[in-house]
């Protein structure tokens, strides 16, 4: 008969194993494992052609991930008529040239984007038992690089993408107009919601009624409840967000453990209602949509993902 502490000795073998196996699968295979995910809204005004939205976030690029650069690249295939990029985009201070080129396919479509906070900082060595928080805030004793983000801002604008940092723009896209509110990112409390009613609110009616605008967007990076009642008291049709890796480490079958932000794990990725469930056929003022990107990267100081593959999202907008 076995002993009982030999069967505890072999059970604790067993366990370390299959964590040793799940860190080898997450951090060597999975964290590369790009997936598109197509995702259908029903955000339309009746009788409208679809609109393809590709969403791109938290790309965390370094110089040589060059799969991950083609793997952008080739996201201009879809044929998208607008891109949306929610921030984080680099992670290295030699990134530029890498962050370019994986993007230059895409800034020949219409654009918007707004920063995260690693846009702004490099990355540094932090505790990754940090990130089990259920709101990591950094504490930063050392300030870290600041990354070239002006410069950035400067690409992207000269490209024609809007940028959304805590401002209001419109641009007509396949024909139709669409109206955008963004902020800065929220997880370093950067985010001032812009006051509907100013002069960059392209918002209101023509003399029979109809809207101005067929589609009002939120973008933000750090999809706190703050920006999100915010996004939904403007009268957002759909707010786009990332942020939250989709909680990077998460449990099969169950889903993220956290969201590094306020929110609710529910809704760490994919196509959400915002405050309630998902509006309904008619478009109720109850909630309003809200799709949160899991992202393409991490920190590379935890590069690891499990159960959740690293993602960029085709949505393709229908009348409701």
């Amino acid at each position: 008969m076995t002993s009982l502490p030999r069967t505890a000795a072999r059970a604790a073998g067993a366990v370390a194993l299959a964590g040793a196996a799940a860190v080898a699968w997450g951090a060597l295979v999975e964290v590369r494992w790009y997936a598109l995910r197509e995702v259908t809204v029903p955000v339309l005004p009746p009788g409208q052609d679809p609109l393809r939205v590709l969403h791109v976030s938290d790309l965390h690029l370094t110089p040589s991930q060059r799969d991950k650069v083609a793997w952008v690249r080739d996201l201009a295939t879809l044929d998208p008529h607008l891109v949306v990029d929610t921030g984080d985009n680099w992670a290295h201070l030699d990134a530029m040239p890498a962050l370019l080129h994986a993007l230059e396919p895409l800034l020949a479509v219409p654009g918007a984007f707004v920063l995260g906070s690693n846009d702004y900082h490099a990355p540094s060595m932090k505790n990754p038992a940090r990130y089990l928080l259920p709101d990591a805030r950094v504490t930063r004793n050392i300030q870290p690089a600041e990354l070239p983000w002006r410069e950035l801002v400067t690409r992207l604008t000269s490209a024609g993408w809007l940028d959304l940092d805590n401002r209001r723009d419109a641009l007509e896209v396949d024909g139709r107009h669409l109206s955008f509110v963004g902020t800065d990112d929220a997880h370093m409390d950067r985010d001032a919601f812009p006051p509907a009613g100013g002069a960059d609110d392209v918002r209101g009616t023509v003399s029979d009624g109809r809207p101005t605008v067929d589609l009002h967007l939120g973008v933000t990076h750090a999809p706190y409840r703050r920006v999100l009642d915010a996004m939904h008291a403007d009268a957002v049709d759909l707010t786009i967000a990332g942020h939250t890796h989709g909680g990077q480490l998460a449990v099969p079958f169950w889903g993220a453990l956290v969201t590094n932000c306020d929110i609710d794990t529910r809704r760490a990725k994919g196509l959400h209602g915002w405050p309630g469930p998902r509006p309904d056929a008619r478009g109720g003022a109850d909630s309003s949509w809200l799709h949160v990107s899991a992202g393409l990267g991490t920190s590379p100081y935890a590069p690891v993902r499990f159960a959740c593959r690293p993602e960029a999202t085709l949505l393709t907008l229908v009348p409701r």
